[in-house]
């Protein structure tokens, strides 16, 4: 049984376990998304905190993918918050913990955060993420347009630079 939903605040502090386990579990799988290496579940305590705080304030739209009742991947759409852009929103945080991969539940989190981006009245979604990495090949196939490439963006998780590739979608 798989069921994908947007959260509310309450919500993403109940889940918050889960959400540290799967953020720790990419980053250890290598993941590029913003932390370093070595990184367990309880380092993304207060991240995922700050993520229930945003949520409560309407700034960021948080969707889980649950497998069993258990949370196994998540995705975010930052609200931009500037008077020039209304439209717009930047996706985040695409994670599917390495356990539950292969159930297409990356394009599931994507179909429903997107809709729930476009009902909130965006028109226009970004994201960046690290060239290279298996999260680069899953935006085309879900009608994401490449933009470029940034070099030396960011830092992989063990170290090393890494370049990061922009996309864009038209949600509405």
């Amino acid at each position: 049984m798989t069921t994908i939903r947007i959260v509310d605040a309450e919500e993403a502090r109940a889940v918050l376990p889960d959400l540290s386990e799967i953020l720790s579990d990419c980053i250890n799988g290598g993941a590029s998304v913003g932390f370093m290496l070595p990184f367990e579940p309880s380092d993304a305590t207060g991240y995922w905190q700050e993520i229930a705080d945003a949520v409560e304030k309407g700034s960021i739209i948080l969707a889980v993918a649950e497998v069993e009742g258990r949370v196994v991947g998540t995705v975010q759409v930052g609200l931009a918050s500037k008077p020039n852009q209304p439209h717009r929103g930047d996706l985040m945080k695409l994670l599917v913990h390495r356990s539950a991969r292969g159930l297409g539940l990356s394009r599931k989190l994507m179909e429903v955060v997107e809709a729930e981006a476009a009902r909130r009245g965006r028109t226009l979604l970004v994201l960046d993420t690290a060239t290279g990495s298996e999260a680069e090949s899953i935006y085309p196939r879900l009608g994401w347009e490449r933009v470029g490439v940034i070099p030396d963006y960011a830092m992989w998780p063990q170290g090393g630079f890494c370049g990061t590739t922009l996309f864009y979608k038209r949600v509405a």
